[in-house]
């Protein structure tokens, strides 16, 4: 079968750094081709070269589509031949409707003038194909992730889509959302509109892919046919050697109470409910502390509110660090009486994606590259570059922008930026999301050097084997309570989901 889209010898420089190498990639027509690789590995910039966001002369090789030489100069090149990538950061507007994201750029128009009946016909049936059936006038805004990314494909599907591209599009998303966005991947392979996938999700690949390419270091490393697809062949050339050990090994050596939290309860900021019920748990020295729970359980919630009282309002209860009382009424005290918290959205509420990588690792301690008063730029640049020797950042220097690091050095800077805090508790909310197995490995060990440097971790996470994997106990949350704590012998998937199922039912 002739292939619908060849790249072939596509190279891809930006300043100090030579982001794709001789990248070869072959899709054919009506499959679901994979792409996988480590973070920063150049799997979006390939995309991007093949859809004109980088445009034709600004990249070595040549792009073949549909037996044709492509020459895209604009996104609206790539468009024009049926070409349509779905970024992980979703490209809709939420103060507009459905409708009018659906065809913003796109409008059904006669004589320069939208014809709002048809718009909101096409738009019905479009959202039909999607498995939707919100109404056309209804805000993005007030959509979940989940319907956001669904409306996202129906907006590709409207300007005639034949090769979709969708670029981590699980990331944001809980199981059930994201099964519904694989079975409709696999509904559109049966009307045949062929589909690229960029994702870290080994399971999800396995499930949808034909095939699979895997790029390391700005290379193509293999393509692997649905019968050489499996996890450990993908890891072993994504990461250049095998992971016998997902998880690094740990012998926990864990002492005393490091933080205390008694009857902590807050209220929603704008309902008449509670969101944390009289939650009080420990944090010991050297230990790493789990919080498992389905989306919506209050683990983010908790957390935020601990931290500065970020959110939520009439918060009560009592903290201490250290076996002194914690003073955790503002973000700057938080920090002060030693507790940390690495938030689960890394973009907007951990970094300043348009600063340098040195301004974001020095914002949290601003005193520790101080004197007199003032800061020493010197000192913020030395700072910077410890951290990014110690968690090995790939970047090519401190000055370069974060918006231009891949999202595992993202992580990277936002756990350098809280380090340098040198907190006593760090709370790591969804630490590993979005990004690849050798980055996950690389921040795991860097879970066990902080323990057993005798700091406290508390982590929360959506992946079950990756709590279980790696934490000493794990406190169950339910509709904003604890409802049962495992130790590490204890703990497993089935016990989790009893613990919350049980807790339901009592509730009821």
């Amino acid at each position: 079968m002739a292939a619908i889209l060849e790249m072939r010898g596509i190279g891809k420089s930006f300043p100090g750094v030579r982001a794709l190498d001789q990248v070869n990639l072959s899709v054919e027509p009506g499959e679901i081709h994979a792409i996988c690789g480590e973070n920063g590995a150049g799997k979006s910039t390939l995309m991007k070269v093949l859809s004109g966001v980088y445009p034709h002369g600004s990249y070595d090789g040549e792009i073949v589509y549909d037996d044709q030489t492509a020459a895209f100069r604009t996104i609206r090149d790539s468009e024009a031949r049926g070409i349509i990538i779905i970024h992980q950061e979703l490209a809709l507007v939420p103060q507009l409707s459905v409708a009018e994201n659906m065809f913003l750029g796109n409008e059904v128009a006669s004589g320069g003038i939208i014809d709002w009946k048809r718009t909101w016909k096409r738009t019905r049936e479009l959202l039909a194909k999607v498995g939707l059936s919100e109404a056309p006038t209804t805000p993005v805004g007030k959509l979940g992730v989940g319907k956001q990314q669904l409306i996202e494909i129906a907006k590709a599907l409207a300007k005639d889509v034949r090769l979709l591209i969708l670029d981590e599009p699980t990331a944001a998303l809980q199981e059930n959302d994201s099964a519904k966005l694989l079975d409709l991947m696999l509904e559109l392979k049966a009307q045949g509109v062929t589909q690229i996938i960029i994702s870290h999700k080994l399971n999800e690949i396995r499930r949808v892919a034909d095939r699979v390419t895997v790029i390391r270091d700005g290379s193509t490393v293999s393509t692997l046919t649905r019968d050489e697809i499996t996890e450990d062949r993908i890891i072993r050339d994504m990461v250049g050697r095998d992971m016998a050990h997902r998880y690094p090994d740990r012998t926990p050596q864990i002492g005393e109470v490091l933080m205390s939290v008694r009857n902590w309860t807050v209220w929603h900021p704008e309902q008449p409910r509670k969101i944390i019920d009289d939650v009080s748990f420990d944090v010991r020295r050297g230990e790493i502390l789990g919080i498992a729970g389905l989306m919506g359980s209050g683990r983010t919630e908790l957390a935020m509110s601990l931290f500065g009282r970020s959110h939520g309002r009439n918060i009560e209860g009592t903290a201490s660090i250290a076996g002194a009382p914690a003073d955790l009424s503002t973000v700057s005290r938080a920090i002060e009486a030693g507790l940390a918290y690495v938030t689960e959205d890394r973009k907007e509420l951990g970094l300043i994606l348009e600063e340098p990588i040195q301004r974001n690792i020095s914002l949290a301690n601003l005193a520790g590259i101080a004197s007199g008063g003032v800061l020493s730029a010197g000192r913020e640049r030395r700072v910077a570059e410890d951290y990014r020797r110690d968690l090995r950042i790939r970047t090519p220097g401190v000055n370069q922008r974060v918006m231009n690091l891949s999202g595992g050095n993202q992580q990277k800077v936002v756990l350098a930026k809280w380090l340098f805090t040198d907190p006593k508790v760090l709370i790591l909310d969804e630490p590993t999301r979005g990004i690849d197995v050798g980055a996950k490995f690389e921040i795991y060990t860097l879970m066990n050097q902080l323990v057993a440097q005798g700091h406290g971790v508390v982590m929360i996470s959506s992946e079950m084997p990756e709590l279980l994997g790696m934490c000493d106990r794990i406190h169950v949350m339910n509709e904003g309570r604890f409802v049962g704590e495992l130790s590490r012998d204890e703990a497993s998937l089935e016990r989790i989901m009893a613990l919350i199922l049980q807790s339901e039912g009592k509730a009821a």
